[in-house]
C-alpha cells in the first residue's frame, strides 16, 4: 500500500535552488508531498539535481513538531534523531546527472498536526522553499465501529477525527447514505443521531477545510435491530408524493403487544399541502403486529410551482414514535395533473425504498436485487458503470419533477467515490509514455490460445491526447468509470488485495470473442499475487517471461457517454428552474469525463485505420482514431513505483449499440459541457458526423441496425475476407466483440442506441438522425404488438444475413443485400422502457402518432400487467443456467485458489470457483435443473437499469405529452 500511496499525491511543498558558497557545485530542487489520515501519513519526496553530477547524496530536513515520526521508508536509507531526518541514497539511485531526478518516500505518524518541513539540504547544501498547494483534509469515523449493532429506536453517537495538514478544518458533516444528518464545526467532531428505526445504515463523515477542499471518510455500516422497548416502525424514511396524487408508507410494531395498540400518523411539520389521506389511525393486535399496514400520504393540487416537504410522525401509547419525510412532486411545470409523473413517483419510491434492496449499505446500486444472476455480470450484487449511469438518469428525472438537485449531485459523488478509480487506485500513471502506450498482445477466437504472448516486435502508435489531458487537468490520472464492481466483496478480493474493503474493483472477460460469461475467471483489478496462482491471475491472460504486481481498469464507453447525456438533461432542466448553479460543478465533471472518453475513439494499439496485418503503420496522431465509441478503453500500470511503467489502450472493435451521437453533440456544442482538452471539441464534432454515418452504413434494408466494424480482424490485425465491405478502412463485422452469444442478436442494443439518436433528433432536429429514425421506427413498430388487454410483444432475437455496401459518404448505398429477421419476441420490461423512450422522442419531434401510441401502449401495458412490490417484472425462464457447471479453460499445470479457497485448475467449472452460489436462497431450483430433477428455473428479476429505464420513460412521457 505504501507503493500505492507514493505516486498518488498531487499537492505539496516544492523547494528551489539556494546553493551556499561552500558547496557552489551543488544545487537542488526538492518536492515534498503527503497523503494524510488521522494519526498517519505517506510522504513522497522528489529530488532533482540542478548542479554538477552527484555520486551519492544525503537528504536532510527537520520535522516542525516533536510528534512526527518516520516509520518505514523506501528507495533510501532513512534515519531520524529527534526532529532531524536524513535519507541516504541507495546504490542504484545515488548517481544523479545534472537535471536528473529520483523519487523516495516513507510512511510516518503524527498527532496534533502534520505540518511540512520548510527546509531541505542535499549533502549539506540548502535548497530553498515555496508555498505548498492546498491539501484536502483527512477524516475518519471513530465511533461507531463498522458492524456495530443497536436496538431500535436507537441513539447512535457518531464521532470523527479530522485534520488538515496545511490549514484548519472548518466543518465536519455527517451522512446516512446520501441523507445529511448534521454537522459540527469544532473538534471533537460529533453528532447524536436519535430515534433511528430498525434497518441497515451506512454512515460517512465529510470534512471541509478552510480553503474549501473536502474529503469523505470511508463508510461505516451499522445495523439497528428491533428493540426490547416497543416502538412504531415506519418506512421508508423518505417518500415522494405526486401533486394531486398520493404515496404510501408502511407501519408496523417492533414487538408483539399484550393488547390492541392504536397507531396514529399525522403531519407534524412542513408543507400543509401534504396530508394523511387514509391510515391516520390503525389498530394492531397481538396477532397482526408484524404485518405492515398502509398510511396514504396525499399532495393537494394547487397552482404554485414549488415542491414542498413535510415530516410525518407515527405515534402509539407506550411506544417510541417514528418519522418519515414526504416531498411533493409538483406537476404544474409539466402541464397539470399527469398520470405518468405519478407513475414515475411510485417507481422512484420503490427503487429508493431500502426494503426493496436496490442499493448496498454504502449507497451503491446493485446490478439486480436478486443475487443469483448470471448474464454480463456474473453475480447480481455486482454492479456496472452502466448501472451508475442509470442512477444518474433516475436522479435527473427526480430533479426535473421536484426541483431537488441534491440527489443528482449525490449520485455523481457516489459514482466518483466508488467506481471512478482514485489516485491511490491508479498510482503510477506519471510513468506513462504516450510515445509507447502499450505492448502488443493479440486477441484470439479460441480461449485455448491464451495466455496471449506479449510481442514487442509489433509497432504501436502514439497516444495523441495524453499530454493535452494532463495539461488541461493537471494530473496523469484517468477520469473514467471501471466497468465492474464486486459491491458486497462476495469474491473476497477486497481493495488491492486487502480482502475486506468493499466495493472492490474486479474484472471477468479477458480471453477473446468466444469467452462467454460462463467461461470467465474473476480476477481483481489490483493484482498483488495474494490470490490466484504464483503470478496472481496475470498468466491466465498474457504470456511473458516474468510478471509484476499491477493495477488495471477497463472502461465501458457507452456508460460514460450516457452519464454525459444525462448531465445535459440535468443542466437543461435545472436551468429551466433557475437552479443550474446547483449542479454546475457536477456538470463540469461530466465534461471532464467526456474528455477522457475520447480514448474510446482510438485503435487498440493506436495503429492507423485500415490495418490488415501486425506490420501495418503505427498511428502518428489522429490517424489512429475511428471517431466512433469502441467497445472499451483500458489503462493500468505497476504497483511498484520503482518499476516505473504504465499503459493505455483503446479498442479496435466498434459496435453500433455503443454509439451515442447525443453525447457527441453535447460535448461539441453545449458550452457548459465542452471539455478542456485543446482538440476535444473538434474530435467530438467529427465523432457526431461519423457516428451518424455509421448508423446509415449499418442500416438494413428493413431498417434495423447491423453489428459494426473492426480495425483488427479477429483481434490480431488479421487480413479480413476480401469480400467484406469497409467503413473508413474498417471491415464489417456482424457480431463485433463477442460471439457467445452473438453480440448483435439482442434487440435491446437497437432500443438503447436508437433512443440516443431520437434524443438528438428531438433536441436538435438533426436531419441525418431523422433519416435513420424514419426507417428504423417503421421497422420496429411494424413488428411490435400491443393488445387491448395491455399485453405486448417486441422483437427479441435478431438474425442477420448479407452485408452492407462499402461506405461512400458522398453516395450512401441502399444496402439492398443486408437483411434482418426476427427469430422470437419478448415482453422484457427494461427493453420496452428504453424502446418506448426512443419512440416518444421521435414522436414528440416528428408528430408520428403511431410511434407515440405504441410508446404509450407499452408503458400502460407494463403498468397494468407487470407491476409488483419492487417495481415491474416478468417471469424469465433461464434455460442457459444449464451452463453453470460448464468447464472453464485453465491451462494444464496451472493451479491457484480463489479467496474463499475454491481451487482453480484444469478441472474447474464456472460453479466450482464460485461455490458461494450453493448458499444462495434461489440455488435449490437451479440445482434441481442441473441434476435433471426439475424444470429450467424461472425468476422475476429486478435489474436496476431496467427499473430505471421504465421509471424515466414514465417521467419523460409525462414531460413530452403533458
Amino acid at each position: 500500500m505504501a507503493a500505492l500511496a507514493l505516486l498518488s499525491l498531487a499537492a505539496g511543498t516544492t523547494t528551489a535552488l539556494a546553493a551556499s558558497p561552500a558547496h557552489a557545485a551543488i544545487a537542488c530542487d526538492v518536492t515534498y508531498t503527503t497523503s494524510d489520515w488521522p494519526g498517519g501519513f505517506t510522504a513522497s519526496v522528489s529530488i532533482k539535481n540542478l548542479g554538477d553530477p552527484l555520486n551519492g547524496w544525503t537528504l536532510g530536513f527537520s520535522f516542525p513538531t516533536t510528534t512526527q515520526k518516520v516509520l518505514q521508508g523506501w528507495s533510501a536509507t532513512w534515519s531520524q534523531s529527534g526532529q532531524a531526518v536524513t535519507a541516504k541514497s541507495m546504490d542504484w539511485n545515488g548517481n544523479l546527472a545534472t537535471g536528473a531526478s529520483t523519487s523516495i518516500g516513507f510512511n510516518g505518524t503524527w498527532s496534533g498536526s502534520n505540518p511540512k518541513p520548510t527546509g531541505f539540504t542535499i549533502n549539506g547544501t540548502a535548497c530553498g522553499g515555496s508555498v505548498p498547494d492546498n491539501q484536502p483534509p483527512s477524516v475518519k469515523i471513530t465511533k461507531p465501529t463498522a458492524g456495530a449493532t443497536f436496538t431500535a429506536p436507537a441513539t447512535v453517537e457518531i464521532t470523527a477525527d479530522a485534520a488538515d495538514a496545511d490549514g484548519t478544518v472548518s466543518k465536519v458533516e455527517f451522512f446516512n447514505g446520501t441523507t445529511p444528518l448534521g454537522s459540527d464545526t469544532t473538534a471533537p467532531y460529533a453528532y447524536e443521531w436519535t430515534g433511528v428505526p430498525a434497518g441497515s445504515y451506512s454512515i460517512t463523515a465529510r470534512a471541509t477545510d478552510d480553503k474549501g477542499a473536502t474529503k469523505t471518510s470511508d463508510p461505516v455500516g451499522i445495523t439497528v435491530g428491533a428493540g426490547s422497548e416497543p416502538a412504531v416502525l415506519l418506512s421508508p424514511a423518505t417518500v415522494a408524493v405526486p401533486e394531486g396524487g398520493d404515496a404510501t408508507l408502511s407501519v408496523k410494531l417492533s414487538k408483539a403487544p399484550s393488547s390492541n395498540v392504536t397507531v396514529t400518523t399525522a403531519r407534524t411539520s412542513g408543507d400543509s399541502d401534504l396530508t394523511v389521506s387514509s391510515g391516520a389511525s390503525l389498530t394492531f393486535t397481538p396477532a397482526n403486529w408484524n404485518t405492515a399496514q398502509t398510511v396514504r400520504i396525499a399532495a393537494a393540487e394547487d397552482s404554485d410551482q414549488t415542491s414542498g416537504s413535510a415530516e410525518l410522525t407515527s405515534t402509539a401509547t407506550g411506544h417510541t414514535s417514528a418519522t418519515s419525510t414526504a416531498t411533493e412532486v409538483d406537476n404544474d411545470t409539466t402541464g397539470g395533473d399527469n398520470e405518468y409523473i405519478k407513475r414515475f413517483t411510485e417507481m422512484y419510491n420503490k427503487i429508493k425504498d431500502p426494503a426493496n434492496g436496490y442499493f448496498s449499505p454504502q449507497g451503491v446500486p446493485y446490478h439486480s436485487v436478486e443475487t443469483l444472476m448470471v448474464e454480463a455480470p456474473d453475480h447480481g450484487h455486482e454492479t456496472t458503470s452502466e448501472a451508475y449511469s442509470y442512477y444518474l438518469w433516475l436522479e435527473a428525472a427526480y430533479g426535473k419533477v421536484t426541483g431537488d438537485w441534491s440527489r443528482f449531485n449525490n449520485a455523481w459523488a457516489s459514482m466518483e467515490k466508488y467506481i471512478i478509480p482514485a489516485t491511490a487506485d491508479q498510482p503510477t500513471n506519471s510513468f506513462y509514455n504516450p510515445s509507447k502506450p502499450a505492448t502488443y498482445a493479440g486477441e484470439w477466437d479460441d480461449i485455448k490460445q491464451y495466455p496471449s504472448k506479449l510481442d514487442n516486435s509489433v509497432s504501436v502508435g502514439v497516444d495523441p491526447i495524453a499530454n493535452e489531458l494532463k495539461s488541461a487537468y493537471g494530473t496523469s490520472d484517468i477520469y473514467g468509470m471501471h466497468w465492474l464492481l464486486d459491491v458486497d466483496n462476495t469474491y473476497g478480493f477486497g481493495r488491492c488485495g486487502d480482502g475486506t474493503t468493499k466495493p472492490a474493483y474486479i474484472n471477468t472477460y479477458q480471453r477473446g470473442s468466444e469467452e462467454s460469461v460462463f467461461e470467465t475467471v474473476p480476477q481483481p483489478s489490483c493484482d498483488t499475487f495474494k490470490h490466484g496462482g504464483k503470478n496472481g491471475y496475470l498468466d491466465l491472460f498474457t504470456g511473458d517471461s516474468s510478471y509484476a504486481k499491477q493495477w488495471k481498469y477497463t472502461n465501458a464507453p457507452d456508460a460514460d457517454a450516457r452519464a454525459v447525456q444525462v448531465a445535459y438533461w440535468a443542466h437543461t432542466w435545472a436551468k429551466e428552474q433557475g437552479k443550474e448553479s446547483q449542479i454546475s460543478a457536477t456538470v463540469a465533471k461530466a465534461a471532464k469525463m467526456g474528455d477522457y472518453l475520447r480514448y474510446a475513439m482510438y485503435d487498440k494499439y493506436f495503429k492507423k485505420q485500415g490495418c490488415t496485418s501486425t506490420s501495418c503503420p503505427a498511428g502518428t496522431g489522429k490517424d489512429s482514431a475511428s471517431y466512433l465509441l469502441s467497445w472499451y478503453y483500458a489503462w493500468g500500470g505497476a504497483l511498484d513505483s520503482s518499476a516505473g511503467w504504465a499503459w493505455r489502450i483503446g479498442s479496435s472493435h466498434n459496435h453500433s449499440g455503443y454509439q451515442n451521437p447525443m453525447a457527441a453533440w453535447v460535448l461539441s456544442s453545449v458550452d457548459v459541457l465542452k471539455p478542456k482538452g485543446t482538440t476535444a471539441v473538434q474530435d467530438w464534432s467529427t465523432s457526431l458526423k461519423r457516428q451518424l454515418e455509421f448508423y446509415r452504413w449499418l442500416q438494413s434494408a428493413e431498417g434495423a441496425i447491423a453489428g459494426g466494424a473492426t480495425n483488427s480482424w479477429q483481434g490480431h490485425y488479421a487480413a479480413p475476407p476480401s469480400n467484406l465491405p469497409t467503413f473508413y478502412g474498417m471491415a464489417y463485422d456482424w457480431q463485433p466483440v463477442y460471439h457467445d452469444p452473438p453480440s448483435n442478436q439482442w434487440f435491446g442494443f437497437q432500443a438503447w442506441t436508437m433512443e440516443r439518436v431520437a434524443e438528438l433528433y428531438y433536441a436538435t432536429g438533426n436531419a441525418d438522425a431523422k433519416v435513420v429514425l424514419d426507417k428504423w421506427v417503421k421497422w420496429a413498430t411494424d413488428n411490435t404488438t400491443v393488445n387491448a388487454d395491455g399485453t405486448f410483444q417486441i422483437p427479441s432475437t435478431l438474425v442477420w444475413t448479407g452485408q452492407p455496401d462499402t461506405w461512400d459518404p458522398e453516395n450512401p448505398g441502399p444496402n439492398a443485400g443486408l437483411h434482418v429477421s426476427i427469430r422470437d419476441y419478448t415482453s422484457d420490461v427494461g427493453v420496452a422502457g428504453s424502446y418506448a423512450k426512443a419512440l416518444m422522442y421521435y414522436a414528440a419531434k416528428s408528430g408520428d402518432t403511431k410511434a407515440k401510441n405504441i410508446a404509450k401502449g407499452l408503458l400502460d401495458g407494463m403498468w397494468k400487467n407487470n407491476r409488483d412490490a419492487k417495481g415491474v417484472s416478468v417471469p424469465e425462464t433461464k434455460a442457459d443456467y444449464n451452463r453453470l457447471d460448464d468447464p472453464i479453460y485453465i491451462p494444464a499445470g496451472w493451479t491457484g485458489k480463489m479467496p474463499n479457497g475454491d481451487v482453480i485448475d484444469s478441472n474447474s467449472t464456472f460453479l466450482s470457483i464460485r461455490s458461494f452460489y450453493k448458499n444462495d436462497p434461489d440455488w435449490p431450483k437451479v440445482d434441481a435443473f442441473l441434476k435433471g430433477t426439475g424444470p429450467a428455473p424461472t425468476f422475476n428479476y429486478h435489474r436496476f437499469w431496467a427499473q430505471v429505464d421504465v421509471a424515466v420513460a414514465l417521467a419523460e412521457y409525462g414531460r413530452l405529452f403533458p
